[in-house]
Formats: structure tokens, C-alpha cells, sequence
């Protein structure tokens, strides 16, 4: 249904890096989720009436819930939709994170509260009625949740989005859920044994899993997480690409939300080149990244010497000590001056996060080598700069 609807009325649906198709889909999937849960809610609400059944009530409203978290996950899409302005010169990309901390907080709420009434239940245990029609709505309300599920984990997965993701969780804790209600209403049909209370425990601890766990999920990409291996691959992939690029280092990834990424990055070019033209290179490099992965660049150019052997030869040697010392390291901006009695060797060295050691022990140790090097006496001016990515 979502694909059919999608075709209908989402221009250009596959263009899932788009910011327009992202919000979008966001609202078709909140809107069918609204109008699916209500049905739900009703469904189940006339189950528990008839019935009596503890857990079935709460399960209805559950899905009263989960449509309030679809409204919220609407207007999360559509805020995060707005044009930058002066207050948030950014955008507002990260409501849509914040809809999804909303939705995770109302699954826990009703874990709680699930949790408290079927405690109560099995110190009062009440006989549950069933019939084909109870049995019925339950079994109908399983299948429209693994829909639910479904379809929001592949649009999640579609166009990254963690709020898509929290409602896909939603709707498979609720399928869970649904299953044993199902399951304690069969139970007690064929036994006579009052097991509401304890399966309306057990339904309520799964929520409250579910919803620590899309928590921690969406509390991760606001607090700010590494960006994603391939994406740090293309901009690497991009950039070197130009011929009057000799190196990349420094980069920095800003998330402002989904389509709101802006990237700081060095180049290294001939310090003889022609600025001109490295100025309208790097200009080309900063255009195809916005066309290409949709993040806003900008681009410091740091001066290397290219046409001095001597300084070629001694950067490649200190360049294979960083890597002796460990492959993950990389150097960049080496400069030599020297000296009546010694050479100074500037560089820098860019260290991936989760290094065990210090900075003074990897820079001891670079001095250590360097200064074995044959020839001159070499004296190591080294900066440590550390990656998070």
C-alpha cells in the first residue's frame, strides 16, 4: 500500500538523499499510521470491553499511543522539513531526532503503565471472556502491526531515518505484545487459567526494552555520532580525483540532521602551483560534493613542496615510519627548514579515535626513528591531530 500510494503522490519517489522525498515519505507513513492505529485502537478497545481482559485494554490503548506517535513523527518530518532562518541558520533537520526521542519516550510510558495495571491484575485475577470475534480482532491486529513494521523499517532503511526506525521498533513490540495477549486469552479459553496479569507483565517489559533501546538510538545521533565509513570513502573518492589534489586530511563532518550535513576538510596542493587555477579546482571539488552527496563543503588548501627531491624523499621516509608505527596513522602538511646545524621535520600526524596510546609516546617514538634516519641531523617538529570518524 505504501509502495501505491508512494507512486501517487511522492514526485520522484526514488530520490530517497532528497530532503523533499525524505519529508515526503515521512508524512504518508505518519498519516497511514495514524489512521491505521485509531482503527486499531477501536478494534481492540471493543475486544477488551467484551472480554474484560486487562491486557487487552491496555494493548488498545497502546495503539492510541502509538497513533499520537505518529502525529508526532508527521510534524517531526514536516519541521524538519522548514527552510533554514535567522534563529536556526542550520535548518531544522535534528526535529526529526527529536520526534523520534518523543516516540521512544511514549513507548516507555506505556511500558510503565502497562506494568503497573498488570501487577494490580495478578493480585486481583479476574476470568477472561473469549469468542471467535476477540480471537479475531487480535489475530487481524497482529498481521496490521508486522505491515506496520514492515513498511517503516524499509522506509526507514530507505532514507536513513531514525524516527522511521523508532516506529518500526514501536510496531514490532506491539505485534510481540499483541501475540501474547492472543496467547493468555487462548490460554485461559482452554484452561481456565488466569494468566492476563502475568502476560500483561511480560508485554509491558518488552515495551520497556523497546523503547530504552530506540532511546539510546536516537540520543546517540543528537549527542553527535561518526559519520558512516562509506560516506567518508566517497569524499575521499571525490576530492582526489582532481589532478592538482596531492592529499586529504582534517575532515570534519557536521550533522544537522538528515540533509543537513556541512564538511570542513584540507587539501594539499603544489605550494608553486598556479593559485588561480587551484582555486577554481577546489571551488569544482566543493560544487560536486553538494551535487553528489548533498553536504555543504568548505575547503582549506595547505601548501606542499612537489618539485624538491630531497624534500620528496625524506617526507615518503617519515610518511613510512607513521605507518611502521601503526598503519591507521597518516601524515600530512611536512615542511623541512633548515638549520646551520640541524633540519627541523614539521609535520602532522592524524591519529584515528580509540588510539591506546598517548600522544607523547607516539611522539617519542617518531622521534626516536626519525633521528636514526642517515644523514643530516634531523630534529622532529610533530603535531598529533585526532580523527573522529
Amino acid at each position: 500500500m505504501i509502495e501505491l500510494l508512494a507512486s501517487l503522490f511522492i514526485r520522484d519517489r526514488r530520490n530517497y538523499t532528497s530532503p523533499a522525498v525524505r519529508q515526503s515519505y515521512g508524512t504518508l507513513c505518519g498519516a497511514v499510521g495514524i489512521g491505521l492505529n485509531i482503527l486499531l485502537f477501536l478494534g481492540k478497545w471493543t475486544a477488551g470491553f467484551l472480554s474484560g481482559s486487562i491486557a487487552i485494554t491496555a494493548d488498545a490503548f497502546n495503539n492510541l499511543s502509538d497513533a499520537g506517535s505518529s502525529i508526532i513523527t508527521l510534524i517531526g518530518f514536516r519541521i524538519s522539513g522548514q527552510k533554514p532562518d535567522p534563529e536556526h541558520p542550520f535548518g531544522h533537520g535534528r526535529m526529526e531526532y527529536i520526534s523520534g526521542l518523543l516516540v521512544s519516550v511514549a513507548i516507555l510510558i506505556m511500558g510503565f503503565e502497562l506494568v503497573k495495571s498488570s501487577v494490580e491484575k495478578l493480585f486481583h485475577p479476574e476470568p477472561v471472556e473469549s469468542s471467535p470475534l476477540i480471537i479475531g480482532i487480535l489475530a487481524a491486529s497482529i498481521l496490521v502491526k508486522v505491515y506496520m513494521f514492515y513498511y517503516n523499517r524499509a522506509v526507514g532503511k530507505k532514507i536513513e531515518s531514525a524516527a522511521m526506525h523508532a516506529t518500526a521498533m514501536d510496531s514490532l513490540s506491539d505485534t510481540i505484545s499483541t501475540a501474547l495477549v492472543l496467547a493468555a486469552t487462548l490460554i485461559s479459553q482452554y484452561t481456565g487459567l488466569l494468566l492476563d496479569g502475568w502476560f500483561g507483565v511480560l508485554v509491558g517489559l518488552f515495551i520497556l526494552y523497546t523503547g530504552a533501546s530506540t532511546i539510546k538510538e536516537t540520543m546517540d545521533l543528537l549527542l553527535g555520532q561518526p559519520p558512516k565509513e562509506e560516506f567518508i570513502d566517497e569524499i575521499h573518492e571525490i576530492v582526489v580525483s582532481h589532478d592538482l589534489v596531492y592529499g586529504i586530511h582534517d575532515l570534519i563532518v557536521h550533522d544537522y540532521g538528515p540533509g543537513r550535513l556541512m564538511i570542513s576538510l584540507h587539501v594539499e596542493v603544489d605550494s608553486e602551483g598556479d593559485i588561480q587555477a587551484i582555486h577554481e579546482q577546489i571551488d569544482h571539488i566543493e560544487n560536486e560534493l553538494q551535487e553528489k552527496l548533498h553536504c555543504s563543503a568548505t575547503i582549506h588548501m595547505d601548501p606542499i613542496v612537489t618539485n624538491d627531491e630531497e624534500v620528496v624523499e625524506m617526507r615518503q621516509k617519515v610518511n613510512d615510519i607513521v605507518r611502521e608505527i601503526d598503519p591507521m596513522f597518516s601524515m600530512h602538511d611536512f615542511r623541512m627548514v633548515k638549520g646551520p646545524t640541524s633540519t627541523n621535520l614539521i609535520f602532522d600526524v592524524s591519529v584515528p579515535s580509540g588510539c591506546s596510546s598517548t600522544d607523547n609516546e607516539i611522539i617519542n617514538s617518531l622521534k626516536d626513528k626519525i633521528r636514526k634516519i642517515p644523514g643530516s641531523k634531523y630534529f622532529p617538529v610533530i603535531q598529533i591531530d585526532h580523527e573522529y570518524y
